[in-house]
C-alpha cells in the first residue's frame, strides 16, 4: 500500500560560525539549487492537489 505525504515540513539550524568557516569549494553550489529547485517543484505539487480536492 503506498504512502502519500501530504505535508512536509522541513525544520534547519544555521551556526554562523560553522558556515562562515566552510569553504565555498566544500559546496557544490550546483548540488543545492537542484535540490532547492526540486523540493519547490514537489511543493508546488502538493498545493495543485489540496486545490483539486
Amino acid at each position: 500500500m503506498p504512502i502519500e505525504i501530504k505535508e512536509l515540513h522541513i525544520k534547519i539550524n544555521v551556526d554562523e560560525k560553522a558556515a562562515a568557516t566552510t569553504t565555498t569549494a566544500s559546496v557544490d553550489e550546483g548540488k543545492i539549487m537542484y535540490a532547492i529547485s526540486e523540493s519547490v517543484e514537489q511543493a508546488v505539487n502538493i498545493e495543485k492537489r489540496k486545490k483539486e480536492r
